[in-house]
Formats: structure tokens, C-alpha cells, sequence
């Protein structure tokens, strides 16, 4: 009989494994997962496009952020690493997905973009690969496939790399929108049905999740339509923070 937790970390890895002992949005295998997903790049997936968040280009153009460091998690094909990019940000961006991050530098190298990509676990890296500290943390669509233990390491890793006065700028599902993302009780995700697509969240249950932040915006998101030059879905939320 095994007794060997003795750390945060080891019940962290024990709850990642009741989730889904199978492959899923979150296990040891859901790199692999992420990687078929990102497989065929001609599939009708929305935000394969390569357009940027129509809210980060808002914050952009308001002046509620301001060109620095900035960190994409979850970065994905990198249409959003690349908006960054070219507003001055000088960027670093993760995904789980080797594939996914092989599709965000073929598009940065054809944009001239000079981004430092990363591919692995962001709460798993080095903490000289994901230093900060980070003007800004943009999240559009990691958070919402953590499932609810992982907010604790979510968290932690703003609290290390977040710099004073920085911004978290996060998208994700909204809840009672169109059937996107699971509206389940957290305790429920640990039946080993796994996280049933993502979790969709409440604006009070982001505001309690993110209490330690100044909230400056939280609404939908524009729904864009499909000539617009920026991605847009009113399923999701949208949300800027900042670190006092």
C-alpha cells in the first residue's frame, strides 16, 4: 500500500487523476488530446481563425493595457500572441499542444513576429522559462478546461508572475449560453466522467475566483460576424482584472 503524499503537489497530481483516469481536456494525456484536436487546421473551429479577441483589441485601443511583457496562456494557433506582437509586446506563449505551438510559429514567422513560444504545462515549466514578472496574462480559453483543483495552481501562478499593477485579461464560457461548457457543481467532475468539454462559469463565481484582483471590465463577448476582422462569440465572457 502506497503512502507517499506528503505535498500540494501530490494531491494535485492525485485529483488530476480522479477527473478522468482516461484521456481528457485535463490528464497526462491530454496533450495528445489537444494535439489531434489541433490535428486538422481546415475543421470549422471558431477560434482557428486568424483573428484576434475583438475585447483584447479594445483594451488595446482604450488604453486600459499598455505595451510590456506579456504572457499567452494557452495560446493555441497564436492568433492572439500575434495581435500582441504587433501592438509592442514583447511575448511568451504556452500551450500543452506540441502541434498547436508548431501552427502559432509558422504563423508568426510569416507575420515577422518575434515571439518566445513554449510548449509543456504552465504550472509544470520552469520558473526561469516563465519568469515574469508579466504586465500581462491573457487567457482566452485555457481557464475554462481546468478543472476546479487547478484554480489553486491557476492562481498561484498569477500570484508569482503577475507583476503589481499588471492586467489578467481572461475569455471563457459563460454559463446558460447556448448548452457551452458544463455548469455541473465542482464536486462532480471527480466521478471520472471527466470535465464534460469545460466549465462554465457565472460572473460571481469569476469575481469570488479573482477576488484579489481590481475588477476594470466583465461582460460578453461582441458576437462578430464573420467578415469582421476579429474573432467574437457571445457564449463567452470576457474579463479584465488588475493586480494592485
Amino acid at each position: 500500500m502506497d503512502r507517499n503524499m506528503r505535498t500540494t503537489d501530490d494531491v494535485l497530481r492525485l485529483l488530476d487523476d480522479l477527473v478522468s483516469p482516461e484521456a481528457d481536456r485535463w490528464t497526462a494525456d491530454a496533450a495528445s488530446w489537444w494535439d489531434g484536436f489541433y490535428t486538422d487546421r481546415a475543421r470549422t473551429v471558431p477560434f482557428f481563425v486568424a483573428k484576434p479577441d475583438e475585447n483584447l483589441v479594445s483594451y488595446a485601443a482604450r488604453g486600459l493595457i499598455a505595451p510590456g511583457r506579456a504572457l499567452d496562456l494557452g495560446c493555441g494557433p497564436g492568433r492572439n500572441t500575434l495581435h500582441l506582437a504587433s501592438l509592442g509586446f514583447e511575448v511568451d506563449a504556452v500551450d500543452l499542444s506540441p502541434k498547436a505551438i508548431a501552427w502559432a510559429r509558422e504563423r508568426a514567422h510569416g507575420a515577422g513576429a518575434d515571439v518566445r513560444f513554449h510548449s509543456g504545462d504552465a504550472f509544470a515549466l520552469a520558473e526561469d522559462e516563465l519568469a515574469g514578472p508579466y504586465d500581462l496574462i491573457h487567457d482566452s480559453g485555457c481557464f475554462h478546461h481546468l478543472p476546479p483543483h487547478r484554480r489553486v495552481s491557476y492562481l498561484a501562478l498569477l500570484n508569482r508572475v503577475l507583476a503589481p499593477g499588471g492586467h489578467l485579461a481572461l475569455t471563457c464560457f459563460a454559463a446558460g449560453e447556448r448548452g457551452m461548457g458544463s455548469e455541473l457543481p465542482d464536486a462532480a467532475f471527480y466521478d471520472g466522467g471527466g470535465l464534460r468539454g469545460g466549465l462554465a462559469y457565472t460572473p460571481e463565481s469569476l469575481r469570488r475566483i479573482f477576488s484579489d484582483l481590481t475588477e476594470v471590465e466583465l461582460r460578453r463577448m461582441n458576437d462578430e460576424p464573420s467578415e469582421s476582422p476579429h474573432f467574437g462569440e457571445p457564449f463567452l465572457w470576457t474579463a479584465l482584472f488588475r493586480r494592485p
